[in-house]
């Protein structure tokens, strides 16, 4: 290992205190989504790097329409791009998104107090993933104390509305040209390079019939039994996703999931709507135009026999697949590299079942992987449930990856 690495692995060990109170500062900040007020945390951040003596940093507030348009209250993105040598070479964006899901009921430690307890951090957004914001930071910091040269630029890329899409987040700094990456590294895991992700599809599905008093029922075209029958067609469907296999390590097959149902007007009327919302997960070789007419044709020939109802299907969400990247990619081989020197046992490259942001950067041309704080799954970490965690271990050991990881980017 050369001087340079054990200068940034040193820092690293030197300043890992001041990494995990930098966590226990963010899970502290409530930034749930929904409802979506995110400018708190955002504006902490902001400050911090300016106290970590960062260059070029901006909080950058998104306008309030689309902000609304997404579902949140308040959002700005945080951005700062430190530059090496002149800037020549490549741009790397680290991309954490601060925006968590609400703590909800069962928890053994406070959801925002960042408790220490035999090794692990808990706290809602420790692994999912306030732990990468800190990661990301850590190791750009351990970055700028490398007395040899470098070459290229590194962009802290925090963004606050994944929850809801990332829409306002990665996409819209792309779009508005603030970040142009030639490779990205997204939230992630410390165990395992991700390199694809399922898409996610949100159908709402609206049966409509005619009311009628119970005492009549003949009168009217009751809506719940046509959706009935949707249901049934929906369920037999979703067996039918079980033999379609993705050949990505990690994933297996599609999935549906009907969420939501509601309908009916009183108990002694024949209901004239009923509404129904489905989750439909894409694995990388589908798209979701394809699935979105599979469930079209399913939920039309499950009514096509009840006299006087329609039905109908829009599209909520779309959320498009990631991957894979290959695995000869540089972005891959330069991490996996790393990832050796640091930790122990066989490393996988592995997709993912759920959606990220990550999804953005890939759609724009991006060589993008996943890999940051966390456990080999979110299950593992308790990610979207009570007693979320990251272990201090996993916290430490991926800042030094993603250190000696953009080094050898850079100094090439």
């Amino acid at each position: 290992m050369s001087e340079a690495k054990k200068e940034i692995l040193q820092w690293v060990e030197n300043n890992q205190e001041q990494l995990i109170q930098f966590l226990r500062e963010l899970v502290a900040i409530p930034s749930d989504n929904p409802p979506g007020d995110c400018y708190a945390i955002a504006e902490h951040i902001y400050k911090r790097l300016q106290d970590f003596q960062f260059e070029a940093i901006q909080l950058l507030e998104v306008d309030e329409q689309e902000v609304k348009a997404n579902g949140m209250i308040r959002v700005a993105n945080v951005l700062s791009t430190t530059a090496f040598g002149q800037g020549e070479g490549p741009e790397i964006s680290l991309n954490a998104h601060g925006d968590v899901v609400a703590p909800g009921m069962g928890w053994t430690y406070d959801p925002y107090g960042g408790e220490i307890v035999e090794g692990k951090l808990y706290g809602r957004g420790a692994a999912v993933s306030k732990s990468d914001i800190a990661t990301y930071t850590y190791a750009l910091m351990a970055l700028r104390n490398v007395s040899e040269q470098l070459h290229g630029k590194v962009s802290l890329v925090f963004t606050f509305d994944e929850e809801t899409g990332g829409g306002i987040g990665p996409k819209w700094l792309m779009d508005k040209g603030y970040i142009k990456p030639d490779m990205a590294i997204v939230a992630g895991f410390t165990h395992s390079i991700v390199n694809a992700h399922n898409g996610c599809l949100h159908l709402e599905i609206r049966v409509k019939g005619k009311s009628a008093h119970a005492a009549a029922p003949h009168t009217g075209f009751d809506a719940i039994q046509a959706m009935s029958g949707v249901l049934h067609a929906l369920y037999v469907y979703r067996e039918s996703l079980g033999n379609i296999k993705s050949a990505v390590p990690g994933i297996e097959s599609p999935t549906l999931v009907v969420g939501l149902i509601s309908g009916g007007i009183n108990t002694n009327v024949v209901p004239d709507l009923c509404t129904i919302r489905v989750d439909r997960r894409l694995i990388p070789e589908e798209s979701g135009e394809q699935a979105e007419q599979e469930i079209q044709q399913v939920v039309e020939q499950a009514i096509r026999d009840y006299e006087g109802i329609e039905v109908e299907v829009e599209r909520i969400l779309l959320a498009n697949n990631f991957g894979p990247v290959h695995e000869d990619e540089q972005l891959i081989q330069t991490l996996g590299t790393n990832w050796k020197e640091i930790m122990d046992g066989r490393l996988e490259i592995n997709g993912i079942p759920l959606y990220a942001d990550a999804r953005h950067f890939y759609e724009a041309g991006v060589p993008t992987v996943m890999f940051g704080a966390g456990p080999k799954t979110l299950l593992e970490a308790n990610g979207h449930r009570a007693d979320e965690h990251v272990r201090i271990d996993d916290l430490v050991k991926a800042t030094k990856i993603v250190a000696l990881t953009l080094y050898d980017l850079l100094k090439k």
